[in-house]
């Protein structure tokens, strides 16, 4: 009686972390994007043009200063001194030597015209559209999870016989103080986009 009366809180217990999980991240605007072909975890999309701002640093260096810095931007410390909102995902990418993190701003935010960061550390710039495959998965943010989802999303590809043709972006959707196996992120990988037509 008692094990199957602690079953039931932990399972009651499980449930209402998730629904605050599963709020917690609707609250947010998210990226949008058309999704063309879903097969289990992983999903071609298309991305539109995003308004994004941005700081970077040295791969090998600490990481720690780069959400604080944005998240201040978005706290006000703009040339505006504007407040804007929090959205999802967090992007994360390496390019040059550097490893970048990106904050979507929100669609009114842009269209208005994002402020300037008035800082040399953080970039206000446009993400360009986009085709790419996407893994979803969970867990804490750890190189070997991101790894294993990267492992995985290019021999989907290869059994699908599509080449990417970029280096993989990692997005991230739940706040630090949400358990591993509730958080949403995701892996991408670029694919060619269609030829125009003539």
């Amino acid at each position: 009686m008692k094990k199957a009366l602690i079953l039931t809180g932990l399972i009651a217990a499980a449930a209402l972390l998730t629904g605050l999980t599963a709020t917690s991240r609707a609250a947010y605007e998210t990226a949008p994007y058309t999704m063309l072909q879903k097969d289990g975890p992983v999903e071609i999309r298309d991305y539109p043009p995003l308004t994004i701002v941005s700081a970077s640093v040295p791969i090998d260096a600490d990481r720690d200063g780069r959400f604080m810095k944005l998240f201040g931007y978005i706290s006000g410390k703009n040339e505006k001194q504007e407040k804007i909102e929090m959205t999802t995902p967090v992007f994360m990418d390496q390019a040059g030597g550097q490893s970048k993190m990106s904050f979507v701003v929100p669609a009114k935010v842009a269209a208005a015209g994002a402020p300037g960061s008035g800082a040399d550390d953080i970039m206000v710039g446009t993400r360009p559209p986009g085709r790419y495959a996407v893994l979803r998965f969970n867990g804490l943010q750890r190189k070997a999870n991101e790894e294993q989802a990267l492992a995985e999303l290019r021999q989907w590809l290869a059994v699908q016989k599509l080449t990417p043709t970029g280096e993989p972006v990692f997005a991230y959707y739940d706040s630090p103080w949400t358990p591993g196996p509730l958080r949403r992120n995701e892996v991408m990988l670029p694919l060619p986009l269609p030829a125009a037509k003539k």
